[in-house]
C-alpha cells in the first residue's frame, strides 16, 4: 500500500476510491468500467478502445484487469457462418458492493487480530524488569 492508512482516512475517497483500494485499478480501468455501466449493451475490446481513446492493446489489458478483479464479465457471440467474438458488461454493482464488503470484514477480522497479539506481544508488564547495577 503506498499510502499509509491514516493518509488515506484523511483523503476526501469518492466511490471510484473503492476500485484503486481493494483492487488496485489504474485510471484506465475505471474509465472503462464506466463506459461499460452507461452503456446498455456490451461492448468488444475494440468498440472499447475507440470509446476511450487508446491502444487496442491497453484497453485489452484495462478489461483483463477488470474482469480478474469481478468487475466485469465475458460474452461469447458466434457468428451466424462460425466463429466467434467477446464482448463485456459490467457485473451487478450490489453484487460488487456485497463482495467488497466481506472482503472489508474479512481484512478488518484479520486487523484486529493483529492489533490484539501486537498488545499481548508489547504490553508493559510482560516486558522483563530492567536490569539493576
Amino acid at each position: 500500500m503506498a499510502n499509509s492508512m491514516n493518509e488515506m482516512l484523511r483523503k476526501d475517497m469518492q466511490c471510484e476510491g473503492l476500485l484503486e483500494c481493494f483492487h488496485d485499478l489504474k485510471e484506465i480501468d475505471k474509465e472503462i468500467f464506466q463506459l461499460l455501466h452507461d452503456r446498455a449493451e456490451p461492448l468488444t475490446v475494440d468498440e472499447i478502445a475507440e470509446r476511450v481513446d487508446r491502444e487496442r492493446s491497453t484497453a485489452y489489458r484495462g478489461v483483463q484487469r477488470l474482469m480478474q478483479a469481478g468487475f466485469i464479465q465475458k460474452e461469447q457471440v458466434n457468428y451466424d457462418q462460425g466463429g466467434y467474438y467477446h464482448v463485456y458488461r459490467p457485473r451487478d454493482g450490489e453484487e460488487i458492493a456485497q463482495e467488497m464488503q466481506r472482503t472489508l470484514n474479512d481484512w478488518y477480522a484479520q486487523m484486529g487480530q493483529l492489533i490484539g497479539e501486537f498488545g499481548e506481544k508489547y504490553d508493559s508488564e510482560s516486558r522483563p524488569a530492567a536490569a539493576e547495577n
